[in-house]
C-alpha cells in the first residue's frame, strides 16, 4: 500500500512513518508532507492509495484539502489523524475511510492499515496500480495489460473514442469543456452539448474501469466545468519512444545501434488510423522527430562508409516520407559512385512517378539539373 502522510509537525510525521513502515508493515510511505499546499500536485503525479491527513493545519484545514484531493484523485482513499474529536461527523461526510485520534496507538492504526487490505475497491485499485497498462497511439489507439496482448478499446460511440483521444494527448492539463463542445458538438445547442458531453465522459469512465485502466481517471474541476484527465502509472507508447530518441548518447560506433533500435520503435503515424485533424500536428511533429535521427545516422553511415546500412535506411525513409526529394537524391548520389548507374536511374524514376502522380509536381530543379549531368 502506497500512501502520503500531511501533518504541519514533522516529529508526527517521522512518527507515523515508523509505525506504518516498520512497526506494522506492507506500506510504503512515497510522501511527507508539512505544507499542505503542495499535497494536491504531488498526490495527482504520485497516485497514492491513501492519504493520512491531519486536520487541524495553519493556512488550509485537513477538512477541506481531503475535499480537494476528493476532487482530484478521487481513488486515493483519506484517514484523518488529529488530537480534536470534534471533527468526526464532518470528516466521515467527506468520506473518509477512518478517522483517527491522537496520540497515536499502534493497535489502533493496525487495525485501519487492516481495514485497507480488506476493502474490496482498495483491492481492485492495487489490482489495476501493479498492472501498469501500456497504451499504444502508434496507428491505432490500443491498451495492453501484463504481458497479454493488446487490445482494442471497448467505446460504446466514436464521440467517446475521440474525446478520450483529444484528453490523452493533453494529459494531465485541465481542458475546458467549450473546447470539448467546440471540438466535438458544435453543431448542437449548448444545453444539448453539454448534456452529451456529460454522458460521454461517464461512458469513458465506465470503459476504463471495465478494461482494468484503474490509473487512467478523468477528474472534473469547477462543476463539471473542465476536465483533466490523470493517467497514474500507465505509460503510453509515443512518450516511451520519444523519451528513448531523447535520451540517446552521442552517436557512435558503440551507439549507432541503439540509435537503430529507437527508429524501429516507431510503428507509425500518432493516431494513424484515425481522421482526426486535432491530431495532425502531434502527428507531424513525431514524423519529423524520427526523420531527422533517420538522416543523422544516414550521414553517419555514410561518413564511415557503411553503404548497406545507408541504402536500407534510406529505403526506410521513403516508406514513412514518400515525398522527400532529398532522401532519394541522397541514394541517386551515393548509387553513381558506386556505379551503378541502374539504381541512379530507378531512384530518379520513383522519385519523378511518385510526385508526379501524387502530388501533380515536378522534381526539383538542383536534382533534374544533376540527373541531366549524370546522364550526359
Amino acid at each position: 500500500m502506497r500512501v502520503i502522510l500531511v501533518d504541519d509537525e514533522r516529529l508526527a510525521l517521522r512518527l507515523l512513518k515508523k509505525m506504518l513502515e516498520s512497526d506494522i508493515g506492507g506500506v510504503e510511505v512515497i510522501g511527507m508532507y508539512t505544507d499542505p499546499l503542495q499535497v494536491i500536485e504531488h498526490a495527482i503525479q504520485l497516485q497514492p492509495d491513501v492519504v493520512f491527513l491531519d486536520i487541524h493545519m495553519p493556512g488550509i484545514s485537513g477538512l477541506k484539502l481531503g475535499e480537494m484531493l476528493q476532487e482530484s484523485v478521487p481513488t486515493t482513499k483519506i484517514v484523518f489523524v488529529t488530537g480534536f474529536d470534534q471533527y468526526a461527523i464532518e470528516a466521515f461526510t467527506l468520506n473518509a475511510m477512518d478517522y483517527i485520534m491522537k496520540p497515536l496507538q499502534l493497535e489502533r492504526l493496525k487495525k485501519t492499515v487492516e481495514r485497507f487490505g480488506d476493502h474490496p475497491e482498495m483491492k481492485a485499485d492495487n489490482d489495476c496500480m501493479t498492472e501498469r497498462p501500456f497504451i499504444r497511439c502508434f496507428n491505432q489507439m490500443q491498451y495492453q495489460l501484463h504481458d497479454e496482448i493488446s487490445q482494442d478499446f471497448k467505446w460504446r460511440t466514436g464521440k467517446a473514442q475521440e474525446l478520450f483521444a483529444y484528453l490523452l494527448l493533453h494529459h494531465d492539463r485541465v481542458i475546458d469543456k467549450e473546447t470539448l463542445i467546440e471540438l466535438l458538438w458544435f453543431e448542437y445547442d449548448t444545453p444539448r452539448a453539454i448534456q452529451y458531453l456529460y454522458t460521454t465522459i461517464y461512458h469513458i469512465r465506465q470503459t476504463l474501469k471495465s478494461s482494468g485502466l484503474g490509473t487512467l481517471l478523468i477528474t472534473s474541476r469547477g462543476l463539471e466545468n473542465a476536465y483533466k484527465l490523470t493517467i497514474g502509472s500507465a505509460r503510453i507508447d509515443t512518450e516511451e519512444w520519444e523519451a528513448k530518441i531523447l535520451e540517446l548518447l552521442p552517436l557512435s560506433l558503440q551507439t549507432v545501434e541503439d540509435y537503430e533500435q529507437a527508429l524501429e520503435m516507431y510503428k507509425g503515424d500518432y493516431l494513424g488510423d484515425y481522421p482526426y485533424l486535432w491530431a495532425e500536428p502531434e502527428r507531424e511533429r513525431l514524423r519529423w522527430l524520427w526523420l531527422r535521427y533517420a538522416k543523422l545516422i544516414s550521414a553517419f553511415y555514410l561518413e564511415h562508409n557503411i553503404p548497406q546500412y545507408f541504402i536500407k535506411l534510406h529505403i526506410r525513409v521513403q516508406q514513412w516520407f514518400p515525398y522527400d526529394e532529398e532522401s532519394y537524391f541522397s541514394l541517386m548520389k551515393l548509387y553513381s559512385t558506386m556505379g551503378d548507374v541502374l539504381g541512379v536511374k530507378e531512384q530518379y524514376a520513383l522519385l519523378t512517378s511518385r510526385l508526379e502522380q501524387d502530388l501533380d509536381v515536378t522534381v526539383s530543379d538542383h536534382i533534374r539539373t544533376w540527373y541531366d549531368h549524370f546522364l550526359t
